[in-house]
């Protein structure tokens, strides 16, 4: 395998992402991050960004920063918007958590489908998504419709078909499978769920800053998404929503805040929303965090996303390509789809034993991955940081792990 090795190499040296890696931290533990998709890593960018944020504004604007600081999740969201969600200004704007969001954007989905009682999601997909719908449907006394898909390939307009009709509202899908790394076709999703009347939300935390989105061009309603894992906006980093201009002045969202209040600092008795996107705010924004987030999103925007994907798409199928040679004859069973087009910024490896293989990867070869269950493996290269040698190296230590 030592010819292998020289070609990751070269891989590594015709890399045209590979000054990058020089823009996040140094890693001090010796450890080959394949985790990428949980959270990603600290860039000197980020670093900077909210470092300026502590000691030039917290600690000498003190109050005076909000001057400029209430402009924040606006700004970032319109950053996301044109870079890398496909979407006009005025349409997404960061605030709050992915679940969160969620919640406000299911509900406003309602508010303009109010006769209708049926949520409709995919039985495979993320837990908080699944946990946050049946919170709705027992609150409101709703329906809750679960399709059960082949979690290791994308979820197709026709497996919704069965269950849509007049009575659906809202349907919720997360456009890459956080298991099985699978790219769900939103576009055809949402042609079909609006041929009868339904709204969609997109659950974009897998795919933002791994997969390029065109919210407005697929005629998506709702969205929203993480920041903290291709985006690498730090633990906790606030979450991002989109909702369609066309669809902001009638909606009504669930939790009035005064940060969405049309006249804030009024202290009226009554609330009335703001025009625009802002009415899904809420609360005080983490400036800290939005700081961080917006030093992190300079290094995705200056790599872009063309070739943050064309990147990926590369790193994953060597993967696979290692995968079929190593780990196949050990009984693993690739449990992502094998197409490109078909797949997100991770795969993952399916075998009897791999929470405990993980573990090994970790104590044994300072190997850092993710297990998922059941039974999965999951590697998430991250093309700005990730090299084709970390690549290479990880699935030759999964095979190691599974001989001792």
């Amino acid at each position: 395998m030592s010819g292998m090795g020289s070609k990751m190499l070269e891989l590594d040296d015709e890399d045209e992402l590979k000054d990058f890696r020089a823009c996040f931290v140094d890693d001090r533990s010796g450890v080959n991050y394949l985790d990428g998709n949980s959270l990603g890593r600290l860039s000197r960018a980020a670093r900077d960004s909210i470092m300026t944020a502590i000691d030039q504004e917290w600690g000498v604007e003190l109050i005076r920063g909000w001057e400029h600081w209430g402009e924040l999740s606006f700004a970032i969201g319109d950053t996301l918007a044109a870079e890398l969600l496909g979407a006009a200004p005025g349409q997404v704007v960061v605030a709050d958590s992915t679940s969160v969001n969620l919640y406000k954007v299911i509900m406003a989905a309602h508010s303009l489908v109010p006769d209708r009682r049926v949520l409709l999601a995919d039985l495979n997909d993320f837990p908080t998504d699944r946990y946050i719908l049946e919170g709705i449907a027992k609150a409101n006394r709703m329906e809750l419709r679960f399709i059960a898909t082949a979690m290791d390939e994308p979820v197709v307009a026709d497996d919704f078909a069965p269950y849509l009709d007049d009575d659906v509202a809202v349907v919720v899908l997360s456009q890459v499978n956080y298991r099985s790394g699978a790219l769900n076709d939103l576009a055809q999703i949402a042609y079909t769920v609006h041929s009868v009347g339904a709204m969609l939300v997109g659950d974009l935390s897998h795919s933002v800053g791994a997969v390029p989105i065109a919210l407005d061009d697929d005629d998506i309603d709702f969205a929203v998404g993480c920041t903290y894992k291709y985006l690498n906006g730090g633990p906790g980093s606030p979450a991002f929503l989109y909702a369609r201009r066309r669809l902001q002045a009638e909606l009504t969202q669930p939790i009035w805040g005064w940060f969405s209040a049309r006249d804030q600092f009024k202290m009226a008795p009554g609330y009335e929303p703001v025009a625009g996107i802002g009415r899904f705010l809420v609360g005080t924004p983490p400036v800290l965090q939005l700081r961080a987030l917006e030093g992190a999103l300079t290094v995705v925007c200056e790599a872009g996303i063309e070739r943050l994907r064309a990147k990926s798409l590369r790193q994953t199928e060597l993967a696979i390509e290692l995968f079929e040679q190593v780990l196949a004859p050990h009984g693993f069973r690739l449990a992502s789809p094998r197409l490109g087009p078909e797949r997100g910024g991770h795969v993952s490896f399916e075998h009897p034993h791999a929470q405990e293989l993980t573990s090994i990867l970790l104590r044994d070869h300072r190997v850092l991955v993710d297990y998922r269950a059941p039974n999965r493996v999951r590697f998430a290269p991250s093309p700005l940081y990730t090299s084709f040698a970390q690549v290479y190296e990880g699935i030759m230590a999964l095979a190691k792990a599974v001989e001792s």
